[in-house]
């Protein structure tokens, strides 16, 4: 008579054991206590809540040990460990009773200088805000938040600095990435629940997708016999534009494209456009004054605005592996030239493999930007014609004979030759 709800059991079970296997606990529940399966149930549950409490603990644990508290000896906390120990010997050859009194204070003294300093690195929160973009190598400035969790317990001399720590393989060159926090910020007193503000300078060094950020609570409060440390990692993901400072050879650059430009534009005229009213603070200059007599109104005229060619630059990713220190000289370049012409309002066309966009038509510099902190070199890319015969190129590429076979015509092009040295050696 118990075929039925011994198969609904099996099957409850084999349900619970499949969500349990993804990480969920659930509850199996039978309406009647007295049901003769009632015992199988109890013990198919606690069977599972035990290694879920488990789980649990030893999750907490390792959590724990992530935020562990790291203790430094100060040269005060070593003299006062080197007059412990002679009071200690003292008290014990001369068996003097003021003695041990004394040596008991001090060592009270060192065990609740621990207990205070380590209250006051419990329960602190950190935030960082950082801008919207990002240049490696400029500093940004930032809003540091500090939060102090203990509602009855304020926390003394706190100070708050960056951590290095290893790069991961979404950034551009392996290695060691420097503290982002350009100086260490102190905080006297943190009262409890209370969060403060400080505005700070921070520093990426490399470009790409930083997807986490290490910073430490660091206190001797109160006797400074302990410096005790509490590392705090934010895990968010900022993206880190190349370097767009002047590096050298890349303003003379910068001064020959815009030179070169400027005569390419040499007798260019402006075409009528058409005949329109007056308006309000416009300049007289233009003022058509045989159409405001026949008209009886004041009649401007209009020219139609000449669409100036772009500057046409190509980046090649088809760089073999020896090359790409050249090819990060080469993203940093491109950045510069773009960053340099969008504030002296030039058009920009800048093109890569599988990548093309216009500026301002298409989009902002900031895409362009977006796109050289994610870019990699990739051998075996195909390298791809121009886009407009009559624009004025640069191409950057480690294969420059392939451009020109291509029907490349470029004003600039910078080979790895072109970036030996300490600086950028200009080549047509």
């Amino acid at each position: 008579m118990y075929e039925p709800a011994v198969q609904s059991v099996h099957h409850k079970c084999t349900l619970l054991k499949a969500r349990y296997a993804s990480g969920f606990s659930i509850r199996l529940r039978l309406y009647s206590a007295r049901h003769p399966l009632f015992c199988c149930a109890t013990t198919i549950e606690v069977g599972l809540q035990v290694p879920l409490t488990v789980r649990r603990r030893f999750n907490q644990l390792r959590a724990a040990v992530r935020r562990r508290i790291r203790y430094r000896i100060t040269r005060g906390g070593l003299l006062f460990c080197f007059a412990v120990i002679l009071v200690a010997v003292a008290a014990a050859v001369s068996a003097n009773n003021l003695l041990f009194l004394i040596l008991a204070t001090m060592v009270s003294t060192l065990l609740v200088s621990g207990f205070i300093s380590r209250l006051c690195l419990a329960g602190l929160e950190l935030d960082l805000l950082l801008p919207e973009h990002i240049s490696a190598g400029r500093a940004a400035r930032a809003k540091l938040y500090v939060r102090n969790l203990k509602v009855w317990m304020p926390s003394f001399s706190i100070r708050v600095m960056g951590v290095p720590e290893r790069m991961g393989e979404s950034l551009a060159r392996a290695g060691e990435q420097p503290a982002i926090l350009t100086a260490p910020i102190y905080f006297p007193v943190i009262p409890g629940g209370a969060v403060l503000e400080e505005s700070v300078d921070v520093r990426f060094m490399h470009r790409g997708a930083h997807r986490q950020n290490s910073f430490a609570f660091t206190t001797r409060f109160p006797f400074g016999f302990l410096d005790k440390t509490a590392r705090v990692t934010l895990r968010r993901e900022v993206l880190v534009y190349p370097s767009i400072e002047a590096q050298p050879g890349f303003a003379e650059l910068l001064t020959a494209i815009v030179g070169e430009i400027e005569t390419h534009m040499v007798g260019l005229g402006r075409d009528f456009y058409r005949i329109r009213p007056y308006e309000a603070f416009e300049s007289a200059r233009h003022l058509d004054w045989k159409a405001s007599a026949h008209t009886g109104d004041l009649q401007v005229r209009e020219f139609a605005r000449e669409q100036e060619p772009a500057v046409e630059i190509f980046l090649d990713r088809d760089v073999p592996h020896e090359l790409e220190d050249w090819f990060e000289h080469a993203i940093e370049c491109c950045a510069y030239l773009m960053w340099s012409l969008w504030q002296m309002g030039a058009g920009i066309r800048f093109r890569s493999q599988q990548f093309d966009i216009r500026v301002p038509e298409e989009g902002d510099v900031y895409a362009i930007l977006k796109y050289l902190a994610l870019v990699f070199p990739q051998a075996g890319k195909p390298q791809e014609g121009p886009a407009d015969a009559g624009s004025f190129q640069v191409v950057l590429s480690a294969a420059p004979l392939r451009f020109r076979e291509l029907g490349w015509a470029p004003a600039h092009l910078l080979a790895p030759e072109a970036f030996e040295g300490s600086g950028l050696r200009l080549g047509k």
